[in-house]
């Protein structure tokens, strides 16, 4: 498998586009004026300590003060044996300072969410100063090569004489002990200045920010199989260039500068497929579609075979839509950064080995995503439940707003719907007012149809109260809005 990032950077924005072979996978969009602040370190203040929720809101110079939740604070992640664990009021005090970091950016109405577990990642490592072991990702499955990082993290840490813990990421497989080294130094002198910041800062006040987007994506997106980094900013390619040669000086010869007329994203097609990603509707090859529904509480995922016939019979028609649909919707939940709860309903399938294939087709594909997810196997209602660790905002809530018509329902109330509306309102009017006529106010598709099919009405409705009723088209107006007005 072949790998490219594509990182556009304009003022206002950057945007960082996953490619495996040929193919978009995953973007990440940040812009100027809403950064993201997943790992930023803050010094805050407790404003308010709830008993009742074990949590407490900190303010950290956000609009919104932030979530720090009992079980987010070290003292109870330490918290070891029968013991039960401490109130929230036993481990912080109201006006008290508390350093915080950012897990999770403020999504909808609902503040950023914290942790006084503060962690620090580089290339290969992530620096916990509250532990004293060392760890290793669970996604390296070799134990020949888990015992290997778990020695020389060891060996490292005795020789350059560092306190805390240190965990090695999937990407330290098959790194030299040299590379782990490297990470190591970097670590404690970032963590050194973080302390030296903490001392000094004020309540409120930002002790340590993530990398820009542009680096991170060479942190944290860069893997074996990368073959190209293209960035269509000079001076940002020169940066990212000196970042690689200093922590992944493997992967600098693959960084290029994209001076090309034609806008980067439209090298592979992405600008249309963010495009598409927007869609309820996702078209899979053979016929069928996806239709996906972003909600609050969850998202759902339907498929269905749609024009798909097959070629045999109905059991082998719906187990190749589901497995087609599985790859479709591993990539979809990766593009749209869709999180939290997520119902993905299958077409039912009768046979327990198509079922079995297609819940391992899933493992696979996901496998691959770089967020933590969990899956459940087919319920008795033929739905497969499963969530994905969610920790900034989807690409619908990043790049959209709610429509100012229906308010984010997705629904308008019918034009014939608003003229009976319209007809009891002026009813009402007519009763309680004694007026010589009414104008309504309304759309043209409104308007459209009271001089139509609602003619009729529109004039017994006039004999009825014996005033006249005088029609006007307001082009601002949307087909639910009108108004009754007294003449």
């Amino acid at each position: 498998m072949s790998e490219e990032i594509l990182i556009n950077v304009t003022p206002p924005e950057t945007r960082v586009a996953l490619i495996e072979n040929g193919v978009i996978q995953e973007v990440i969009i940040e812009r100027a004026r809403r950064r993201g602040l997943v790992g930023n370190i803050y010094k805050g203040k407790v404003c308010r300590v709830l008993p009742g929720m074990q949590a407490a809101f900190v303010e950290i110079g956000l609009e919104r003060a932030a979530f720090l939740h009992a079980s987010d604070i070290v003292n109870t992640r330490r918290n070891g044996g029968d013991a039960p664990a401490p109130s929230i009021t036993e481990l912080v005090q109201e006006g008290g300072e508390v350093v915080v970091q950012v897990v999770k950016d403020p999504l909808g109405t609902k503040g950023a969410r914290l942790t006084t577990d503060l962690s620090i990642p580089s290339r290969f490592l992530v620096f916990i100063p509250t532990l004293d072991n060392e760890g290793i990702s669970q996604r390296i499955d070799n134990e020949d090569e888990r015992q290997r990082l778990r020695e020389s993290l060891s060996s490292l840490k005795e020789e350059l004489e560092q306190q805390g813990g240190f965990i090695a990421r999937t990407a330290a497989e098959g790194a030299s002990k040299e590379a782990l080294r490297t990470d190591m130094l970097y670590l404690s002198r970032v963590w050194a200045s973080i302390e030296e910041r903490r001392t000094k800062a004020n309540a409120r006040e930002l002790i340590h920010a993530d990398l820009p987007l542009a680096i991170r994506a060479l942190r944290d997106m860069v893997g074996d199989d990368m073959e190209k980094i293209r960035i269509d900013s000079r001076e940002t390619c020169r940066r990212a260039k000196e970042f690689a040669e200093k922590f992944i000086p493997e992967v600098s010869s693959c960084i290029e500068y994209y001076p090309g007329e034609r806008p980067i994203f439209d090298l592979y097609g992405v600008e249309d497929e963010l495009q598409k990603a927007l869609h309820r509707k996702v078209d899979l090859k053979s016929g069928g579609h996806l239709v996906i529904d972003q909600t609050e509480a969850m998202t759902t995922i339907d498929v269905n075979t749609g024009g798909y016939v097959g070629h045999r019979n109905l059991d082998e028609t719906i187990f190749k839509t589901n497995l087609e649909a599985v790859q479709a919707l591993c990539r979809q939940l990766r593009l749209r950064n869709l999180g939290g709860i997520i119902i993905i309903d299958f077409i039912d399938m009768a046979d327990e080995e198509h079922k079995r294939q297609v819940m391992r087709a899933l493992e696979k594909h996901l496998a691959k995503d770089h967020s933590k997810t969990a899956i459940t196997e087919v319920s008795v209602l033929g739905l497969v439940e499963m969530t994905r660790k969610r920790t900034r905002e989807s690409l619908e809530h990043v790049v959209c707003e709610p429509c100012p018509c229906c308010k984010g329902s997705g629904s308008l109330k019918t034009a014939e719907t608003t003229c009976y509306e319209i007809f009891r309102e002026i009813l009402r009017e007519a009763r309680q007012f004694d007026v010589d006529s009414l104008l309504v106010l309304a759309s043209q598709e409104v308007v459209d149809r009271l001089l139509d099919e609602d003619s009729t009405s529109l004039a017994e409705l006039s004999s009825f109260i014996g005033k006249n009723i005088r029609l006007q088209v307001e082009a601002l107006y949307t087909q639910e809005h009108f108004d009754v007005v007294l003449i």
